[in-house]
């Protein structure tokens, strides 16, 4: 397994960080959406690449994915956006995120030749919709965890999106007990019932977990599936590589 570190210039003055893992025998790339504010702090220190925030689902679990035979692409919020608010406040519904995120995606193609899939968790989730929904660029599949389906000042709920412009497989999954009020569980069932065009939809629920040790909207509780993070992971690489069948 190889990890580099990768910055792209998608936009004039903007760099576009991310961290790639590389397997051995890769089946297929996923790009991974944290939430929050998504500013990750990636970087480069003599070959070791280091965080400055990555308790978040995805970025915990970033390594399981490569494990389980995916390319990684972890994306950090560009350099113009790193302010406090990073993504927050609309930019995950912006033409230049999707200007950033569609480098990614070019990168993978051209290095890999295999489908891309973008999987979002919390405020990921928009940048997932909003991606599959104006990119110009074919992707293999969306993947939703603790998506937000409630609108507020500091991003847009993917059920006011047009998913029924998304026409790639797709996969919902919420944690039964999240107790974060933008991501309640039933928001889920109402993506999937959004989405009337894709040719494959999985919805998942999941119980259980670790006692939290984080506020409901944070990742180390039942929003950020605490404990059982292998059984999540495991569902989006079934999905994956059966929707690939």
């Amino acid at each position: 397994m190889r990890q580099t570190f990768v910055s792209l210039s998608p936009r004039p003055g903007v760099a576009q960080n991310f961290q790639l893992i590389e397997p051995d025998d890769p089946v297929a790339c996923v790009i991974l959406f944290a939430g929050g504010p998504g500013i990750l702090g990636i970087s480069d220190d003599g070959g070791k690449i280091s965080y400055s925030w990555e308790i978040n689902f995805l970025v915990r679990t970033r390594k399981d994915f490569a494990a389980h035979g995916l390319v990684v692409a972890v994306a950090d919020a560009p350099s113009d956006r790193y302010g406090k608010n990073g993504l927050l406040g609309g930019f995950r519904n912006s033409p230049e995120h999707v200007t950033d995120i569609q480098a990614i995606i070019h990168h993978l193609y051209g290095l890999t030749g295999l489908p891309v899939w973008l999987v979002g968790t919390s405020r990921g989730t928009e940048s997932v919709a909003y991606v599959a929904i104006h990119g110009k660029t074919d992707i293999g599949g969306v993947i939703f965890t603790s998506s937000v389906t409630v609108t507020d000042d500091q991003g847009t709920s993917i059920t006011d999106l047009p998913l029924d412009q998304i026409r790639v497989p797709a996969q919902v999954l919420t944690h039964n007990a999240d107790g974060c009020h933008l991501t309640p569980p039933k928001g889920a069932q109402a993506i999937a019932d959004n989405l009337t065009n894709v040719p494959k939809v999985d919805v998942g629920y999941f119980d259980g977990g670790r006692e939290p040790e984080s506020g409901p909207c944070d990742p180390l509780c039942e929003h950020g599936f605490f404990g059982i993070e292998p059984s999540v992971v495991a569902r989006i690489i079934d999905f994956i590589r059966s929707s690939m069948d």
